[in-house]
């Protein structure tokens, strides 16, 4: 693909609602019948919602954690945040409010990142302690312990049906888990260094990884083949990878200050990203769908960085959190954007694009 082409992503079924133009009322029954009014300038083309450039303002600052936030995940029907942190807490936060719904303990390490089920009944937080916990919103307690990495669990995943956990560390290992046995049922040697992201592909098909080794992995998720690795020439570490939500390409986070959109099919990188800091800490980064096609992560400058996916313009900085913000999170129905800092900070922030204010019921 041509570096200078648009990028198909899908929106997730918003496109038609969030794109659509606003048309003038119909005027007055009275006015129908009113002499032709003398022309005037040309009518300008209305802007549709996906061109306006985003207007994030802070609704929402949480507190809570007492250690660095390491994850925070809104859940798949939009409704709840959950945070993980060094603290070896998880989180559970009402996402329009940001009021507390929950606490999850037992890990007896720091927690390093945390996601939810498909259908946002379950959780499941990877941790220094060398276990997954998997907790449901019904119970206080674990419903499982998963056992089998030899050093910190850094990065998990639930696949689409939720059946699977990916999970990787610095074992150097991914591993792929059965949830409903508790079981791990693969361990694919896939790094030379510790594994800092691990995710699904859209139909649970593949498997994508990377690592402090500098490479990106896509491996088939049933028999286990690594399929494809994809490298940059300066092999910089990589902090993060996610799949678009189409699948064609990869989202990729550098430790040298650059996020990088893969073309999975031929292997090439096709855009880049760049103006925040990414030097030393493992960011998250991800797809803003609900108003046009965005990209979002943190940075070491404490500030949230938005660009246009097919421009690479930085469309909106967003400044406040007082250190690092390693965690940021795009809510899967609305112009809402998380956001969670460091140990100088301690706090998650709920930005809200302005057609959402106050239509947070």
């Amino acid at each position: 693909m041509d570096p200078g082409q648009p990028l198909s992503v899908p929106l997730d079924g918003h496109e038609t609602a969030r794109d659509a133009v606003m048309q003038d009322e119909v005027p007055p029954e009275s006015h129908r019948d009113a002499p032709p009014a003398p022309p005037g300038p040309p009518p300008q083309p209305p802007i549709s919602f996906a061109e306006r450039k985003p207007g994030y303002t802070c609704k929402f600052i949480i507190s809570g954690h007492t250690m660095a936030i390491s994850s925070i995940k809104f859940s798949p029907d939009g409704t709840m945040l959950a945070s993980s942190a060094a603290d070896k807490l998880v989180k559970i936060w009402d996402a329009y409010n940001g009021e507390i719904i929950r606490t999850f303990e037992g890990h007896t390490e720091g927690i390093s990142d945390v996601c939810w089920s498909s259908d946002s009944g379950l959780l499941a937080s990877a941790s220094d302690d060398k276990t997954i916990r998997l907790w449901s919103l019904d119970s206080d307690t674990p419903i499982s312990v998963l056992h089998g990495h030899t050093n910190f669990v850094f990065c998990v995943n639930f696949n689409p049906r939720s059946n699977l956990l990916v999970s990787g560390g610095f074992d150097e290992t991914v591993r792929v888990w059965d949830v409903a046995r508790g079981k791990c049922m693969k361990i694919l040697p896939a790094h030379s260094d510790p594994v800092t992201a691990v995710s699904f592909n859209h139909d649970g098909t593949l498997i994508v990884s990377c690592a402090m080794d500098g490479l990106i992995r896509i491996w088939d998720a049933d028999s286990g083949q690594c399929l494809k690795t994809l490298v940059d020439d300066d092999n910089p570490i990589c902090s993060h990878v996610r799949f678009s939500p189409n699948s064609k390409f990869v989202l990729v986070s550098t430790q040298d200050s650059t996020i990088r959109l893969w073309n999975c099919q031929t292997s090439r990188c096709v855009k880049t990203y760049t103006g925040h800091t990414n030097r030393t800490y493992c960011l998250f980064a991800c797809f803003g769908v609900t108003s046009g096609k965005h990209i979002i992560s943190g940075s070491e400058d404490a500030k949230i960085y938005i660009w246009d996916l097919n421009t690479r313009e930085v469309l909106q900085v967003l400044e406040g959190h007082k250190d690092v913000v390693l965690a940021v999170a795009a809510h899967p129905l609305r112009n809402i954007i998380a956001s969670a800092s460091m140990e100088k900070d301690l706090t998650i922030r709920l930005w809200f694009d302005e057609d959402e204010a106050g239509s947070s019921d």
